[in-house]
């Protein structure tokens, strides 16, 4: 594994969730009838740090695995991407999380995770933190799932107010609402939780999002954070919760970049024939970051993000198919 240049110092720091994806390697049937699967390292803030990593840039990862062959597995992997694990421990009394999924062509992955009686990510306490390299990294990615449970909690907001508004921070919205109770989706025909729980998570949002520079999510995600559901209304919403850049990820209608100095940025999606989906946010979160270190303007940022996303949708695996540069370039270019 190669070393920042400078002891400490990361150009991306990400803190949540890690473990190992189970996906199948048949598509098109249920995990009743899969017969193989492939063994991938998984978690949407440890995808991002791939993500980076294979954009040439120096990350780490904050997390927690279980003491155990998966935990192993997700140190070597983490290793073998060139992703910092110095900040990834274990927690004796619980397992590495999986996740399994099914995969049906072009829209449809349920996910299934198991999580319980708790996921070790969700172990990080506020005095394990390293809050001198938090305020040193360049760029420094929470997510919401880290806010469903404590210590986790508590440990990410700690270290949201440790860095202050030092560089640039990030809130992936990332809602899961089961992990705060809830069934389906975010809007009310989202389940019979779906209310509750996101009005469970609405406090915690802002709290985060008072310290973050740069808010990025769908419309559903950024639905828990405003209370909106209009792109543009949850757009300025999270301009006026405290961000400077607020991305709202629109599916087949694109994404929407929304600076506080007046900048927007409106692009298309990329069409490509989907694989599997599920991984396609977190290549588009490695490459926003990129792009941010990079100082690029908005539209060609966004552009370049999406083509990163689109990449890994073609593709059946998420972290080991996080594309580099010169792929995204060259896609670009095709089109």
């Amino acid at each position: 594994m190669t070393e920042p240049t400078d002891t400490g110092r990361f150009e991306l720091i990400t803190m949540g969730r890690i473990g190992v994806d189970i996906y199948p390697l048949q598509t098109g049937v249920s995990l009743a009838e899969v017969e193989t699967f492939g063994k991938f390292l998984g978690g949407s803030a440890t995808n991002v740090a791939v993500a980076a990593a294979r954009q040439g840039r120096r990350t780490a990862v904050i997390s927690r695995t279980g003491a155990d062959p998966f935990g192993t597995y997700i140190h070597n992997a983490l290793r073998e991407f060139g992703v910092d694990d110095r900040w990834v421990t274990p927690v004796a009394q619980y397992p590495t999380p999986v996740t399994f999924c099914e995969i049906f062509p072009p829209d449809d992955f349920p996910l299934y995770f198991y999580r319980r009686p708790k996921a070790p990510d969700l172990v990080i306490r506020p005095e394990e933190l390293d809050q001198d390299a938090i305020r040193a990294a360049q760029v420094f990615w929470i997510t919401g799932t880290g806010l469903c449970e404590e210590p986790s909690r508590s440990a990410t907001l700690a270290a949201l107010e440790a860095r202050g508004k030092s560089g640039t921070t990030v809130f992936d919205l990332d809602w899961r609402p089961m992990f705060w109770g809830g069934q389906g989706g975010a809007s009310g025909d989202g389940g019979e939780t779906g209310p509750q729980a996101m009005a469970n998570a609405r406090p915690y949002y802002e709290a985060a999002l008072a310290h973050a520079t740069v808010a990025v999510g769908n419309v559903d995600e950024a639905e828990v954070a405003t209370g909106l559901r209009d792109p543009k209304a949850c757009a300025q919403a999270l301009l006026d919760m405290g961000v400077e850049l607020a991305v709202i990820k629109q599916g087949p209608k694109g994404v929407l970049a929304v600076h506080r100095d007046g900048r927007t940025a409106e692009v298309p999606p990329i069409p490509v024939e989907v694989v599997n989906g599920l991984g396609a946010g977190d290549s588009f979160g490695g490459a926003l970051v990129h792009g941010l270190l990079s100082g690029w303007e908005l539209e060609p940022m966004m552009r370049y993000a999406n083509a990163a996303g689109a990449i890994v949708a073609a593709r059946l695996a998420c972290s080991s198919a996080m594309p580099t540069a010169t792929e995204v370039e060259a896609f670009l270019a095709e089109r």
